[in-house]
């Protein structure tokens, strides 16, 4: 095996290798598009090309099963060390859609989310500052919270197609978190963008 896939044993937690693997990772570059809201963001698959190959390098493996209990479904990113250690976060599944494409990809931004948070990368714009090749800031807090719920519906909702999505997304929320302020928020301004203008010749008098 060449140096760049062996994998390194001599780490006897998975605190320790972690914090190895942090520090050969890069940013996860934005090179996907979002037409909804004319920007680009960082895709699962840059994601993974970010830190995947250092997590592997220091006997840190991912696994990210979905699952549900009392409180709904939801994404748990795993990592399992050699050493046996592991680390999980749970990350709520919103389905906008009540079909499988729905489904899916909400379990892609679960992962997504997921395993940004518990690799502690970023994304980052592709501008040349990846280019410098800085190394990141370690974060010695191995053990990251993954994103709220409140985060992913204020998103499921900003990507709502239409009007009949946005109704869909919403009912599928929980009592609790449809009541927060910036879900509302999120939920009005989508509503009005959505909605078509009357044009001033066709307003009844």
């Amino acid at each position: 095996m060449n140096a760049v896939t062996e994998v390194k044993a001599d780490h006897k937690s998975i605190f320790a290798a972690l914090a190895a693997a942090q520090m050969e990772m890069g940013p996860a570059l934005k090179d996907s598009a979002n037409p909804a809201f004319r920007s680009k963001y960082a895709d699962l698959a840059s994601v993974m090309q970010a830190c995947m190959g250092a997590l592997n390098k220091h006997g840190i493996c991912v696994m990210q099963p979905t699952g549900e209990d009392e409180a709904g479904r939801y994404v748990k990113t795993i990592l399992a060390h050699t050493s046996g250690e592991t680390v999980e976060c749970r990350v709520p599944l919103i389905v906008g859609k009540n079909d499988m494409q729905g489904y899916g990809s909400a379990v892609t931004y679960a992962r997504r989310y997921g395993l940004m948070s518990m690799a502690g990368i970023a994304p980052e714009d592709d501008d040349g500052n990846a280019a410098a090749k800085s190394p990141p800031v370690v974060d010695e807090r191995p053990v990251q919270r993954g994103p709220s719920a409140i985060d992913v519906a204020c998103e499921s909702i900003g990507n709502a197609d239409n009007l009949d999505q946005l109704s869909a997304i919403w009912k599928d929320l929980p009592r609790s978190v449809q009541g927060e302020a910036r879900v509302i928020k999120a939920k009005d301004a989508r509503k009005t963008a959505l909605t078509p203008a009357i044009p001033d010749d066709e307003i009844p008098y």
